[in-house]
């Protein structure tokens, strides 16, 4: 085993990545697929054919359900609930469940709900606390209930200025249909 769980975690999947941590009272259950160098923190449920990239933090009390997606280098703060089902009802259960996406370098803040059916965009970031309603485009800012537009950012994180331009790492953007390019970095 080249990767590390905490003697109180209950791991059923086989399909955890090297470098890998599960940390106490998680709960990993069969069908889940995590890659290389994640951090799952305590008190955490996957719930079966979730499939997670590499180099993902997921902090406590965070619930993935099925039909959730979450790629590379994505941060998920504590508590963040993610549904899958639009119509939930006891004992009734879909045929199928709405899938969510969280694409590549995503950040989504503590105690952020994201409502089924939604797509997190490359390099976005959620507010701590929104409820997030609709698609979120690549390197975006969202905040608030629900999560509206706030400005766009750099990869890196920083918020872009009007000419798409970041001061900290001097990356500059360009608008495209469906979001922003970078041109240079």
């Amino acid at each position: 085993m080249t990767y590390y769980v905490h003697p109180k975690a209950l791991v059923e999947s086989m399909e955890i990545g090297p470098k890998t941590r599960i940390w106490a009272f998680a709960h990993i259950s069969s069908g889940v697929v995590i890659g290389e160098n994640c951090n799952i923190c305590d008190h955490t449920y996957i719930e079966s054919h979730v499939r997670i990239g590499n180099n993902v933090t997921i902090k406590s009390g965070v619930y993935i359900w099925d039909g959730v997606h979450i790629h590379d280098n994505v941060f998920i703060g504590p508590n963040v609930t993610f549904t899958n089902d639009l119509r939930p009802r006891s004992k009734c259960y879909p045929d199928r469940y709405e899938e969510t996406i969280v694409e590549q370098g995503a950040s989504i803040g503590a105690n952020a709900t994201i409502v089924a059916g939604n797509h997190i965009g490359k390099y976005a970031m959620v507010g701590a606390g929104s409820v997030v309603t609709k698609a979120i485009p690549n390197n975006t800012l969202w905040y608030g209930n629900p999560a509206v537009f706030r400005s766009f950012i750099c990869d890196c994180g920083e918020k872009l200025d009007d000419r798409l331009f970041c001061a900290k790492c001097s990356c500059h953007y360009k608008m495209k249909t469906g979001g922003l390019e970078r041109i240079t970095s």
